[in-house]
C-alpha cells in the first residue's frame, strides 16, 4: 500500500461569501524515495499549488496586493498582455517618494503667467464648502456652509438676511475643531428655472436601522423651492434618495453634481471612512471600494426625472443586502436606496444590464445599478468641465502620501485601495509604497491613474475645483484650479495650483466609456503654482476649503482662517478670481490675521481641513 501526502494550500480565504478554493492534492509516493525523486515531488507539487494561487481572479490577499501574475513594479506605461497600462506609474510628472517624503514634481509652462488677483464677494460665513449658481437668469451665488445652512449672495453682491436652506436642526452634531460631516453639496437640477428642484447631501443622525455606535447617516435628499417664495427651501417638500449609515466620520465624499449632456445626477461617495479601507465595515482583504457589491467608494449615478430601470431592481433592504443579512463578520455597513419608485436608473450604467460574472469574490451577491465608477477612498470634489467634452473631475485625497485629480468615465476602476495615486499601496504598510501591485481589478479591467498625483511637500489634502471657462482671466482658460488646504495644521496656509493638458489633448476626444481610454487620453498634467498678486509669497495665508462658479463661469475660491466648523467664528470668505490688476487690497492684510487653530488628527496621522477631504 502507497502512502499519500494530503496537502491543503494556506492561502484559502473567507471573504463574508463563501470558503474559496479548498483544493486537497493526494499524490502517491513510494514508501521509499530517493533524496532526487523527493526533491522533484516537491517541485511539482509546489508549482500545483502556484497554479492553484493564479487562478483566484486576481483576490486581494491580506497585503493589499492582488494573486495574480498581472503585477507592475513602479515603471513607466507598459502592456501586461492583453491590458494596457493606464495607472501612470512612472510618468515624469508623477509624485516620487524620495527619504520618506512624498514630493511633487511641478513643471512650470514658460508662456503661462501664472498671477492672479482675488476680489473679494462675500464674508461672515463659518465653514463655507462650495458655491453654486443656477440658471435661472439671477445672477445669484449659492454659497453652502457645512453648519447646514446655505446663503444667497444676490447680483449686487448684498447677502440676503434669510437662508435659502436651513438644515441646522437636522445635521448630527459637529466637531467645531475638525469634522468631514455636514452640509457637503447641494445641486440645482437642470431645469431648475422651471421646476424648483435642488438636491442636498448632508449628514444626519446615525438612524435606528443602522449599527449601534456608528456615525452618521447620510442623505441625499430632494427639495423643493415654490415660485412664490424663490429665495427659500420649502422644507416640508423634502423627499431623501438615499440613507447611506456611515461607520466612521470621515469619507464621506458628499458631492452633488448634474451631468450637463445627459442631465443624470452624480453622487460621490467615500470608502466607509477609518483609514487604509480596512476595519469595521469594510470588506476584508478588497475593501469597501474595490467591493462592486457595497455602494461606498464609489460614484454614482441616477435619473432623477423617471423611476424607470430597464432592468428589474431587487429592492435594497436595511442592509445594503439583496438577500439574506450575513452576519458572520457584524456589522456590514448600511444602506437604503430607491431605485425604482423616487429614481431611475441610467439603461447604460455599467451595472444596470449585466452583473459581474465573479460576485463570489465580493461581500454580496447583487451589485449596485446606480454605480459609475469605482475605486475612490474620498472623491471628496467632482465637477464637471463646461466645454463640449463634459469631463468629469474628482479630487481624491490620498492616505498617508499621495493626493491625486482624476478624469472619470462610465465603468473606470480608480484604483483604491489596490493604489495610492500611480503607486502601490499596501494597508498593512500604509507610509511607504509597494515595490509592485496589480494593474487590474478583480474582473481584470485595467486601473485608471491621476492626470495629476501630489506629494505632502505641497500641502496636506487636496482640494479639487475644474477647469477654468470664464472669461475673466484668459490666460486660465483650459486649465484646471486646484489646491492645497494647507501647509500646517494649525495655521492657514492653503496653495493654489494650475494643471495643463499636454500639447494635442483633446478634450472632446475623451471615449464614452472607460473600456475605450488609452494612455495618451488619460496622459499626465504639467501643474505649477498659482500665486496671488497681494501675497508676498505663494501661499494663501487662509485655509482653502473649496472653489466654485457662478452662471458665467467665472471661478471662486473659498477660504477661512479655522480648519474646522466652529460655528463661534465667521472667518469664512468667498473670492472671485480676478486678473491681477484687479486685486482687493485687503487681501494681504487680512490673509495674514490668521486665527491659529488646532485641526484634528484623522486616523492615519494626516490632518484634513476642509471637512470634505479625510485623510
Amino acid at each position: 500500500m502507497p502512502d499519500f501526502i494530503n496537502i491543503t494550500p494556506s492561502h484559502q480565504r473567507y471573504d463574508r461569501v463563501t470558503w474559496h478554493n479548498h483544493y486537497i492534492f493526494s499524490y502517491p509516493v513510494p514508501t521509499r524515495m530517493t533524496k532526487v525523486t523527493l526533491v522533484i515531488a516537491s517541485l511539482l507539487i509546489i508549482a500545483l499549488i502556484a497554479g492553484v494561487g493564479a487562478q483566484q481572479a486576481g483576490l486581494s490577499n491580506a497585503s493589499g496586493t492582488n494573486e495574480s501574475s498581472n503585477q507592475t513594479t513602479q515603471s513607466p506605461q507598459s502592456t501586461t498582455g492583453n491590458v494596457t497600462d493606464l495607472t501612470n506609474a512612472g510618468d515624469p510628472l508623477a509624485a516620487t517618494f524620495e527619504n520618506n517624503k512624498s514630493l511633487t514634481n511641478l513643471a512650470p509652462i514658460p508662456s503661462f503667467t501664472s498671477v492672479i488677483g482675488l476680489e473679494l464677494i462675500g464674508e461672515n460665513f463659518t465653514a463655507p464648502m462650495m458655491v453654486t449658481s443656477p440658471d435661472d437668469g439671477t445672477g445669484r451665488l449659492f454659497v453652502v456652509d457645512q453648519i447646514g445652512v446655505v446663503r444667497i449672495v444676490d447680483v449686487n453682491g448684498t447677502e440676503l438676511p434669510e437662508p435659502f436652506l436651513d438644515l441646522r436642526d437636522k445635521l448630527v452634531k459637529l466637531d467645531p475643531t475638525y469634522d468631514e460631516r455636514g452640509l457637503l453639496s447641494i445641486a440645482f437640477h437642470p431645469n431648475y428655472r422651471n421646476n424648483g428642484k435642488v438636491y442636498a447631501f448632508y449628514s444626519a443622525p446615525l438612524r435606528s436601522e443602522a449599527p449601534e455606535g456608528w456615525s452618521c447617516t447620510n442623505h441625499i435628499s430632494e427639495f423643493q423651492v415654490d415660485p412664490e417664495t424663490p429665495d427659500a427651501v420649502n422644507m416640508s417638500s423634502e423627499k431623501v434618495l438615499m440613507y447611506i449609515d456611515k461607520p466612521y466620520e470621515n469619507h464621506n465624499g458628499g458631492v452633488l453634481a448634474f451631468g450637463p449632456a445627459d442631465g443624470y445626477l452624480y453622487i460621490s461617495l467615500g470608502d466607509g471612512g477609518k483609514a487604509n479601507d480596512v476595519g469595521n465595515g469594510h470588506t476584508p482583504g478588497i475593501g469597501n471600494a474595490q467591493d462592486l457589491t457595497k455602494i461606498y467608494g464609489k460614484i454614482l449615478r441616477i435619473d432623477v426625472d423617471s423611476t424607470a430601470t430597464g432592468v428589474t431592481i431587487v429592492q435594497q433592504n436595511q442592509t445594503g443586502n439583496a438577500s439574506a443579512n450575513r452576519t458572520e463578520n457584524p456589522p456590514e455597513p448600511t444602506w437604503t436606496t430607491f431605485a425604482g419608485s423616487l429614481y431611475g436608473i441610467p439603461p447604460d450604467n455599467p451595472f444596470a444590464q449585466d452583473q459581474p460574472k465573479i460576485l463570489d469574490s465580493y461581500a454580496y451577491k447583487t451589485v449596485p445599478q446606480e454605480i459609475y465608477a469605482y475605486g475612490f477612498r474620498n472623491p471628496a470634489y467632482m465637477a464637471f468641465d463646461a466645454s463640449d467634452s463634459n469631463a468629469l473631475y474628482v479630487a481624491m485625497a490620498g492616505q498617508n502620501l499621495f493626493e491625486s485629480v482624476l478624469i472619470v468615465l462610465n465603468g473606470g476602476n480608480y484604483g483604491w485601495n489596490i493604489r495610492e495615486g500611480t503607486h502601490c499601496f499596501d494597508p498593512n504598510a500604509p507610509t511607504a509604497p509597494g515595490e509592485s501591485c496589480n494593474i487590474t481589478g478583480l474582473q481584470g479591467e485595467p486601473l485608471i491613474g491621476p492626470i495629476f498625483e501630489g506629494g505632502h511637500d505641497l500641502g496636506i489634502v487636496i482640494v479639487g475645483g475644474d477647469v477654468y471657462r470664464g472669461n475673466t482671466v484668459v490666460g486660465l482658460q483650459g486649465r484646471y484650479i486646484f489646491g492645497y488646504w494647507s501647509d500646517s495644521r494649525t495655521v492657514g496656509n492653503g496653495t493654489l495650483l494650475a494643471a495643463t493638458p499636454p500639447t494635442g489633448w483633446a478634450e472632446g476626444a475623451l471615449p464614452p466609456t472607460a473600456a475605450g481610454l488609452t494612455p495618451e487620453d488619460n496622459a499626465m498634467w504639467q501643474t505649477q503654482i498659482v500665486s496671488v498678486a497681494a501675497r508676498n509669497n505663494e501661499t494663501l495665508g487662509m485655509f482653502l476649503r473649496g472653489f466654485g462658479e457662478d452662471a458665467n463661469l467665472d471661478m471662486y475660491v473659498l477660504t477661512s482662517d479655522v480648519g474646522g466648523p466652529d460655528t463661534s467664528t465667521s472667518t469664512g470668505k468667498i473670492w472671485k478670481i480676478v486678473p491681477p490688476t484687479l486685486v482687493n487690497p485687503a487681501l494681504d492684510a487680512e490673509a495674514l490675521e490668521v486665527t491659529p487653530t488646532v485641526a484634528a488628527e484623522n486616523q492615519t496621522g494626516n490632518v484634513t481641513g476642509n471637512s470634505t477631504t479625510g485623510g
